[in-house]
């Protein structure tokens, strides 16, 4: 609509105020006063001005009336046909409120008492003809499984003045042309949502789950009205109905100590055995828990279902990194809430797109640069010279997803965008063979190096050490997150076969701090190590052969660093032994606990009994050492227990048995057949902190000073052995003020 200043033309304006009239988002008194202002011509130009706002207020809120209510004459919404055995899902989005001219269904195939899924297709460019009384839509679509009768054709009656819903979708499949149809599905009208979740929320004690932010609070974009957004309205206005299932529970913490953080592990747990929709089966079901705050307080959330076959099923946002009654905290809640459900919907961060399936082009500057839900505030950067960073972002974000993002949310084939459908971000194997490529020119003035043993036994836990430095004389400032959880990283997996893959770990934290790190002279170089052996799409080293990895990671001014590539070789089992450590040693389970170093969880308790095995029948093989690092570290935690009746207790750590552990770790690996050396590190620490909780704190400090001698021998680099120093010391200062 334009805005104008003939007040004769003002009719039609009166006219969708009085179609749209609602309380919460047009007044009767603001129709009553357009509808005067239509038979008065404004008098000067403050008068004038002020109808051009009221009319552009109008205009917003009729847009924004589209996306949760459905307007007489529009088509837009779900149908779904009425057949006994098999039943099509239709999606039409061809008018309303942000339409993306597309019409997609799913086909469900019903047997006895029970209903499975067939396939989906869509049509991504039709031809839509709307006739009196009807409208038409008709194009080739794409399928997700072979069929012959590829052209779609949608009849949709609707009236000027009729009922505000459509009347019956009629939906014909043929080979096109004068060709008869092979399929015809009468659809009765459903929703105007396009897709229906039922989200299941927890809460832990002490925490305060968002309700909702008027987006007119702060300053935001002109062309995006004021409005006030819980994250069910969000989805509402991308046309996803996200329900409430169930009374949310607050969990309460008294039995769990003080000691209010929470791991991976304990939220894998706490899903498994307390979401009470949870089902391992693809199903429109999501569990969000409040909780305090996580093992790294800069996390805000994470979406951390990433084991088995079917995840996407639970997430988590954490109080105390986002609190606040202020209207910027508020935003940030809101922000956060939306960006985790996004990943449960297979949505993946707005720079990493080009790592889903089909491979999905970036937005401006390499995806930094998008303004959406899924982008990361702290690292929003638009093209230069536009500026970046978080006031830039929320100057110009209009509190929606991109048009990418809405297509993927309305119209993705069903096991791509359903919980517990495909794993998160499933496609990336459809990356180039050249392990992401190099670019054609390099400024960043970064390097990156991967680097890891040149050969692993067969079943071994592959751990990988990144480092990135500076090749800049006058040093550069950039994030320090080079671990893939943080979704800045990324692995490139090239097989024995020639099938190149994504590393995709299981868990996908949101990490959003605005501290840089400075890489120069002083601080050349920081360092990473972490496990790739197990991820969302299962094991990644399965079979003995030659591997290709390479590296790629996103600094903060968008730039793509690649790696060298670097090759590993996984050998063959050479004895009886050695087959059979290597058959207890690989699973998911045993990836899973390699991955969260040990668990509780009931879920894996099969494969911690495999590990267990190992050291039991296999304690002096070389590969005993990993059981043991998995025993040592959960041994070292208070693990948090979510009872039947949801409330938190706590497993209390065992400082013996991880001390027994962790000393067959670090003996090993200073025999030279252990761990790395940043785990060997890792270890160390862990060790000495449960040395003084045992309560013997000068033997903490031995430990600390034993870890400086060791890694004097080790490392030839200045830089490197200061920070082990520096480390060293900050535990020393913990262990003393424990003892105090």
């Amino acid at each position: 609509m334009a805005v104008t200043t003939d007040p004769t033309s003002l009719d039609g304006h009166v006219q969708e105020a009085q179609v749209y009239e609602i309380e919460d988002l047009i007044r009767p008194s603001e129709v009553q006063q357009l509808t005067e202002a239509a038979s008065t011509p404004p008098e000067g130009p403050e008068q004038t001005a002020q109808l051009q706002a009221k009319i552009a207020q109008l205009e917003a809120h009729i847009a924004l009336k589209d996306a949760t209510e459905l307007a007489p004459r529009l088509v837009r919404g779900r149908y779904r046909s009425a057949g006994a055995q098999q039943q099509l899902e239709l999606r039409v989005d061809v008018d309303g409120f942000r339409p993306t001219m597309r019409v997609s269904g799913d086909f469900f195939q019903t047997t006895g008492a029970t209903t499975s899924y067939v396939g989906s297709f869509i049509v991504e460019a039709p031809t839509i003809t709307s006739e009196p009384g009807v409208v038409k839509i008709e194009g080739q679509g794409r399928f997700s499984f072979p069929v012959a009768s590829k052209h779609v054709r949608v009849t949709i009656p609707r009236g000027a003045g009729g009922p505000p819903q459509p009347g019956m979708a009629v939906v014909r499949f043929s080979a096109g042309g004068a060709a008869a149809p092979t399929a015809t599905f009468q659809c009765s009208f459903m929703s105007p949502h396009f897709r229906s979740i039922q989200l299941e929320q927890d809460s832990v004690a002490g925490t305060v789950p968002f309700v909702s932010y008027d987006t007119g609070s702060l300053p935001q974009p002109a062309t995006s009205p004021a409005r006030v957004l819980s994250v069910t309205k969000a989805y509402d206005e991308a046309g996803i109905e996200v329900q409430t299932a169930g009374i949310p529970s607050v969990i309460d913490t008294s039995g769990a100590g003080a000691d209010a953080t929470w791991d991976d592990a304990e939220l894998h747990n706490a899903m498994v055995n307390h979401f009470s929709l949870w089902r391992d089966a693809p199903l429109w079901h999501l569990w969000m828990l409040v909780a305090t705050s996580y093992v790294d307080p800069t996390v805000r959330g994470v979406m951390f279902d990433g084991f088995g076959a079917f995840q996407r099923q639970g997430s988590a946002v954490f109080h105390n990194k986002i609190k606040g009654s202020d209207p910027a905290s508020q935003r940030a809640q809101l922000r956060t809430y939306v960006h985790e459900l996004g990943h449960a919907f297979n949505l993946l961060h707005s720079f990493q797109k080009d790592l889903a399936v089909p491979p999905q082009p970036l937005g401006p500057n390499g995806g930094l640069g998008d303004l959406s839900w899924m982008n990361y505030v702290d690292r929003f950067r638009p093209p230069p010279p536009a500026p970046g960073g978080p006031a830039a972002y929320w100057a110009a974000f209009p509190f929606q997803f991109t048009e990418n993002e809405l297509i993927h949310l309305r119209h993705g084939f069903h096991r791509n965008v359903v919980m517990g459908g495909q794993p998160f971000g499933i496609g990336a194997g459809e990356v180039d063979a050249d392990l992401f490529g190099d670019p054609m020119a390099d400024n960043s003035g970064l390097a990156l190096e991967l680097r890891s043993e040149n050969a692993f036994r067969f079943g071994q836990p592959v751990v990988v050490e990144l480092r990135l430095s500076t090749t800049d004389q006058r040093g550069r400032t950039t994030h320090g997150r080079l671990d893939p959880k943080d979704g800045l990283t990324s692995i490139a997996i090239c097989g024995p076969s020639g099938e190149t893959r994504v590393y995709r770990p299981p868990m996908t934290r949101c990490v959003e701090t605005e501290t840089e790190v400075r890489l120069d002279a002083e601080r050349p170089a920081i360092y990473e190590s972490f496990y790739i052996g197990y991820g969302k799409d299962g094991l990644y080293f399965q079979q003995p052969g030659r591997y290709q990895l390479r590296a790629q990671y996103i600094a903060s001014d968008g730039s793509r660093v690649l790696s060298q590539v670097h090759q590993v070789t996984v050998r063959s089992p050479r004895t009886e032994e050695d087959e059979s450590v290597a058959e207890l040693m690989m699973g998911d389970e045993q990836g899973m606990l390699f991955q969260l170093l040990g668990s509780d969880s009931e879920m894996l308790a099969s494969g911690n009994q495999a590990l267990e095995e190992v050291l039991d029948r296999y304690a002096d093989h070389p590969l005993a050492v990993y059981p043991q690092l998995v025993k040592g570290a959960n041994a070292s935690r208070d693990f948090k227990y979510l009872s039947a009746d949801k409330k938190l207790t706590t497993r209390s750590a065992d400082p013996s048995e991880s001390i027994r552990q962790l000393d067959r770790v670090v003996g090993a690996t200073l025999a030279d057949r252990g761990v790395d050396n940043l785990t060997l590190g890792w270890a160390m620490k862990r060790r000495a902190l449960m040395e003084a909780r045992a309560g013997d704190p000068e033997r903490a400090r031995r430990t600390m000073d034993q870890m400086v001698e060791t890694f004097r021998e080790r490392t030839h680099s200045p830089a490197v052995l200061r920070d082990i120093s520096a480390e060293a010391e900050r535990v020393k200062e913990a262990v003393t003020r424990e003892k105090r």
